[in-house]
């Protein structure tokens, strides 16, 4: 599609039509299984002041956590014993992790499980990228939450968006299988920025997209903000399985979070993939992204039988696989 149409099927009108179209392709492309993912929230440590975010360097009023090596292996130890086989190590960016260390935890992951590392740690040095993945790390999301470049530099005060798309670049020289995203609904944002951005995402090949809605965070300065429409969101979702067709892209924790849970309706609409959370219970609450996040007093490992109970309301099943990309 071009911009003009992207546009078109992104405002309210016929969603049903386009959902259908979009669930489709997705049954053709990646099959009825629900790809699992299990992250582990490993730092709230932040340096950035994304204007978005909870954890951001400015909000002085949360505390911080660093989980230790053998607070993260036993995590991970968790997603294992549930059979999962993509375990997502988070964190904010942390001006003092040491990439060694990283590189020692994912090397230890990879002796003693069978899975796949993604991470998602930020933007950082080539030469860490190049570390991680000899070390064994298998993929590494970097959300990009918009293409537009004012846009992109006002809520992220410091950054740039052509740094972001230079760690884009890199980690995919570098062969990791590299995910991106968006934020829908941020203040400023247009409809054309959203159809540019899902141009981005088909023009690049990336092989996930995670797209949820813009929730203020209440100690950001964008607190007296409307959250993001989870309809527009969920549009957005099935327009980049449209124009991707066999991307990854995850019902997000951000579409649950709103109330109603939306992840089902993202599933419906062209998503394949839930992330439960095996964040020990006493970080978990910290990891302060926005409010009301969901699913952040359970016990590790409760969200999956109840993700398996949700995606049987859509007729699906979860897939226990590591879910690489057929590209």
């Amino acid at each position: 599609m071009n911009t003009s149409e992207l546009i078109y099927w992104l405002s309210p009108g016929d969603q049903d039509e386009l959902f259908r179209r979009a669930d489709a392709v997705r049954r053709q492309y990646m099959g009825e299984g629900v790809l699992l993912r299990g992250i582990v929230e490993f730092s709230n440590y932040c340096d950035k002041t994304c204007q978005y975010c909870g954890l951001q360097h400015a909000n002085a009023g949360l505390k911080r956590f660093r989980m230790t090596r053998e607070e993260i292996i036993e995590s991970v130890a968790e997603v294992a014993a549930h059979q999962i086989k993509t375990v997502v190590l988070q964190s904010g960016e942390d001006p003092a992790l040491d990439p060694k260390w990283l590189a020692e935890i994912i090397s230890l992951i990879t002796t003693r499980f069978d899975m796949a590392i993604t991470l998602s740690v930020g933007e950082r040095p080539r030469a860490d990228y190049e570390l991680w993945k000899k070390a064994g790390a298998d993929r590494y999301l970097l959300k990009i939450e918009t293409t537009n470049p004012a846009l992109y530099e006002k809520i992220h005060p410091g950054m740039s968006l052509e740094n972001r798309l230079r760690c884009l670049r890199e980690l995919k020289e570098l062969g990791y299988q590299t995910g991106s995203g968006m934020i829908i609904g941020l203040p400023g944002q247009t409809l054309a920025d959203i159809a540019h951005d899902i141009e981005y995402f088909r023009d690049e090949n990336f092989d996930m997209i995670g797209i949820g809605p813009f929730i203020p965070h209440p100690e950001t300065s964008l607190a007296g903000q409307p959250a993001g429409d989870p309809e527009l969101t969920i549009r957005a979702i099935a327009l980049t399985r449209l124009e991707t067709k066999n991307t990854n892209l995850p019902g997000t924790t951000a579409l649950g979070s709103l109330g109603k849970d939306y992840r089902l309706d993202a599933l419906k609409a062209g998503a394949n993939v839930l992330m439960p959370n095996f964040t020990a219970n006493g970080y978990k609450n910290l990891y302060d992204l926005y409010p009301n996040r969901r699913c952040v007093n359970e016990q590790r490992g409760e969200c999956v039988g109840c993700m398996e109970k949700k995606v049987a309301l859509v007729g699906r099943t979860l897939d226990f696989s590591r879910g690489n990309r057929n590209v």
